[in-house]
């Protein structure tokens, strides 16, 4: 590296002159800096000086430091694909929609809530009591301690706070793979980087001894996984939380997306890990324009996430809180809850019922999608889309593990699932082909 590049005597000027380049575009992403020494001989100053504009611009997100590799200037950060736009015409299995015939309409008791939370004032509780005890009351029969709530703006929103506080740039969180696309740009953009666990039919697989060693956190989905459906085995859990427990600051995020809509109990609720994190989006049961996510956790993390939002946006909406309250109440008190999973539930048994009946088997889960292992992923997409069928590739979702399509199930009835597993198995048998 030139010396125009880096200039000054104090770790302030060395890290501005660094900036600098990378501003100008002298420096680009992955040029690696020079060693600590080389460059502290280079500016005649002492070695600290250089490490401690090192670590101010590591703490920016401006460079990474990688054992041997040195310090690197930090990628560009990645982007959240484009939505995929289903053609006109077909029946839309790749968005991951849920039923909007299963979610709650709006009734009085709901419009209520909402009402008595607009008039809140600035001074007022930021987090609503109604939706508290709703919250309450389904962690409590989940087994899950639920001494402190925070309420967030959705899943990501509790995710990327808890990251922000307890990793740091350049660091490693472990991720199941195929993922939720969404997490894995989350990660790039806070420069973490993530590390791919495979799953299967009992959820994540336990890694190597050592894998999680490296990591500052692992991310993971307790039941009805995104894409595969799979929940963690109390018999996975047990051998998962053996690595866990030697790993006390390793901090475990449950994504449990499918929550209330779930029939699995959580393999972890009596055993959770030293440092955890269990996020509820109301989403997939209430609508996920709610955006309204409830958190619970080691009581020091929690207080350090409500602290941080404290200096952002302080609250959530305490009328988004009051719909969500009145509408969980609603739900819960008229069934609507058990009635929703069930359908769902009964839409996944009569496909994977379908597709056995044709030789084609596939592991138990719950949720709103089926993974299908595929040889050519661009085959069977385009060939379902000649049927009339819109499905996911896989490849948005995939970090290392296999080519595969989602189907969700969001908009399918049980009386559709016939036809569906038949243009299923003739979309898996039609051979891909070279176009030239």
């Amino acid at each position: 590296m030139s010396l125009l590049y880096a200039h000054g005597k104090t770790a302030a000027n060395i890290a501005d002159s660094l900036l600098d380049a990378l501003r100008s575009g002298a420096l680009q992403p992955g040029d690696a800096l020079p060693a600590v020494r080389t460059l502290a001989q280079q500016l005649a100053v002492n070695p600290n000086t250089v490490a401690a504009a090192y670590a101010r611009l590591r703490y920016a997100g401006r460079v990474v430091t990688d054992g041997r590799r040195g310090t690197r200037v930090v990628g560009t950060p990645a982007r959240m694909a484009q939505a995929y736009a289903v053609p006109t015409g077909l029946r839309d299995l790749a968005s991951g929609n849920v039923d909007a015939s299963l979610l709650p309409q709006l009734q009085g008791g709901a419009a209520a809530w909402a009402a008595l939370a607009s008039s809140a004032s600035y001074d007022a509780p930021a987090d609503l009591p109604a939706l508290q005890s709703e919250a309450r009351q389904w962690l409590t029969a989940q087994g899950l301690p639920c001494g402190e709530i925070g309420v967030f703006s959705g899943t990501l929103d509790a995710v990327e706070r808890a990251l922000r506080v307890h990793a740091h740039p350049g660091d490693r969180v472990a991720v199941e793979d195929p993922c939720w696309p969404p997490l894995v740009a989350l990660l790039h953009s806070l420069r973490l980087k993530p590390v791919p666990l495979p799953v299967d039919g009992e959820g994540l697989c336990v890694p190597d001894a050592g894998v999680l060693q490296g990591c500052a956190a692992l991310v993971l989905t307790p039941r009805a996984h995104n894409p595969t459906g799979a929940a963690i085995s109390p018999a996975r859990w047990k051998a998962l939380r053996h690595q866990l427990q030697a790993l006390p600051r390793l901090l475990v995020v449950l994504d449990d997306h499918w929550g209330p809509l779930s029939a699995t109990p959580l393999a972890m609720a009596a055993s959770l890990p030293p440092l955890w994190l269990h996020v509820v989006s109301v989403s997939k049961f209430l609508g996920p324009d709610l955006r309204v996510a409830l958190a619970t956790g080691t009581p020091a993390l929690l207080q350090a996430l409500r602290a941080q939002q404290a200096l952002g946006p302080r609250w959530v909406s305490r009328i988004l809180q009051g719909l969500a309250a009145g509408l969980w109440r609603q739900m819960r008190e008229g069934s609507a809850l058990a009635q929703a999973g069930g359908s769902y539930a009964a839409r996944r048994q009569a496909l994977v019922q379908a597709l056995a009946a044709q030789q084609v088997v596939l592991a138990p889960g719950e949720g709103l999608h089926l993974w299908l292992p595929v040889a050519d992923e661009a085959a069977v997409v385009q060939s379902m889309a000649s049927r009339g069928w819109a499905v996911q590739a896989g490849t948005p979702l995939r970090l290392a593990s296999a080519p595969a399509v989602r189907v969700s199930l969001g908009e399918c009835r049980p009386t559709d699932m016939p036809r569906l597993a038949a243009d299923l198995v003739q979309a898996l048998r039609t051979p891909g082909r070279a176009v030239f």
